[in-house]
């Protein structure tokens, strides 16, 4: 453990109390060193080597087992150990796995967005250009274009009538907009030129493709 916390009012514990009453400073300084000890190790130590490391000898032996009395320690197995300070180290532990996960999220999060702003220039960015969902904030998800097999996935999962390579090219070529406003939810879109396909009967294509093609049939005409 790299550090643990000593209580600033031990003294008025009881327990310290007797055992100051009992054997002094003598008894206080072995007590906290053992803490020490312990905490080094963040586990149970094996007494005998707790006892050469401490040098507890006929005296300090007494003060041992009167320790043990007091439940300030507890030996078990042949190993001595704190509860109090088991539990703190626990929890330190437990404390310590969530920042290391919630570091590790927070740069994950982080190369995403490098990743999706790395080929946009910042100087001179025109305003028009920035949108309030290519702004990253608590609460608010970021759009993400899909890739034409996602795309193509979503349309097959859903037994949808639309054309993946159409639909990507044309919100590609528009900058992903419909209407005036930036996207939000490309899979409701898709759903959207489903539904339109239900009305004209055939696989929805992007305007400007049906527009071309009924310029290119008129001109057959006069021919």
């Amino acid at each position: 453990m790299k550090y643990y916390m000593h209580d600033s009012n031990s003294f008025n514990d009881e327990k310290i109390t007797e055992l100051f009453m009992n054997f002094g400073y003598e008894g206080l300084g072995l007590f906290y060193t053992l803490l020490e000890k312990l905490a080094s190790q963040e586990k149970p130590i094996k007494t005998n080597v707790l006892k050469s490391q401490l040098k507890v000898g006929k005296k300090l032996e007494k003060c041992w087992k009167f320790m043990e009395s007091l439940k300030l320690i507890h030996t078990n197995n042949g190993e001595t150990f704190n509860k109090q300070l088991l539990n703190y180290s626990e929890k330190y532990v437990i404390k310590k796995e969530k920042n290391a996960k919630r570091i590790s999220e927070w740069r994950e999060n982080q190369k995403v967005e490098e990743n999706v702003t790395c080929n946009k220039s910042v100087r001179n960015a025109p305003k028009d250009n920035i949108s309030k969902d290519n702004i990253s904030k608590e609460g608010i998800k970021r759009f993400i274009p899909p890739s034409i097999n996602e795309v193509s996935i979503y349309i097959s999962e859903n037994k949808l009538n639309v054309d993946s390579r159409n639909f990507i090219d044309y919100y590609t070529a528009n900058g992903w907009k419909v209407g005036k406003n930036p996207m939000k939810d490309w899979n409701a879109t898709v759903r959207t030129w489903h539904n339109r396909s239900k009305t004209d009967k055939v696989t929805y294509r992007h305007p400007s493709t049906e527009l071309f093609d009924k310029n290119i049939d008129e001109q057959v005409k006069r021919f």
